[in-house]
């Protein structure tokens, strides 16, 4: 597992964003930032809910499917995870309150 992005949820609309149906959220490509943020604006009607929409997250990229189960083992399930199109990806609250993405992408995006 590495570090890859952080993500911060947001109100406002950033230049090219991506329409993630299954989440019914938009978000930048992190890959793109020179700091690797990634910007999230949820539509109303988002079933996204919670921590996930109102704090940042820490997103960390996985070698397969496989690891998120694994790696998320002893963690609050936030969002159980969901195919993204680009990638898959799960969200995770660890014990001390951090909110967690684990996400394997079907290719590597730029580095």
């Amino acid at each position: 597992m590495q570090f890859d992005h952080i993500g911060i949820p947001t109100n406002e609309k950033k230049p090219v964003e991506l329409y993630v149906e299954a989440t019914r959220v938009w978000i930048t490509d992190a890959h793109r930032h020179p700091f690797r943020v990634e910007w999230l604006r949820f539509e109303p009607d988002s079933p996204v809910r919670g921590p996930l929409r109102e704090e940042p997250h820490v997103g960390y990229r996985v070698e397969n499917e496989q690891q998120i189960s694994e790696l998320s083992r002893g963690m609050t399930e936030l969002l159980a995870p969901f195919d993204a199109g680009f990638a898959v990806a799960g969200f995770y609250r660890t014990e001390d309150g951090a909110n967690i993405e684990l996400v394997w992408y079907r290719e590597s995006p730029n580095a």
